[in-house]
């Protein structure tokens, strides 16, 4: 999996620093700045959400839980373009990851709200 990340943030960066506005999507959304892309990010995230409450209770290969799947795709790249655009990638939230694993995610809470 991170092989991928690897490679999809290396394709992110490539159009953030040389795509053409016109034809990339990834490009345009970098050119129409932050808000933009964090407006991208709540959609997603609103519609991952949805899809989620509709796939509840139905079969894995339901057309409900391939929208779950496809809007958790749409969150998570939307995410990495937000990652790039703030000069930072997968590799951040992945050891952030592996800070936590092992941890009781209620003690790992009560040590953020101490900070």
């Amino acid at each position: 999996m991170s092989d991928m990340l690897t490679q999809l943030d290396r394709v992110l960066r490539l159009r953030m620093e040389q795509g053409d506005a016109e034809s990339s999507y990834v490009a345009s959304l970098h050119h129409k700045g932050l808000n933009k892309i964090l407006e991208k990010v709540g959609e997603e995230a609103t519609e991952l959400v949805l899809a989620a409450k509709d796939a509840e209770g139905k079969a894995l290969d339901s057309d409900e839980h391939r929208a779950l799947i496809g809007e958790t795709a749409d969150l998570w790249f939307h995410s990495l373009v937000m990652l790039a655009h703030l000069g930072t990638d997968h590799r951040a939230v992945l050891d952030e990851l592996g800070r936590r694993f092992g941890l009781s995610g209620l003690e790992e809470k009560a040590a953020r709200a101490k900070n």
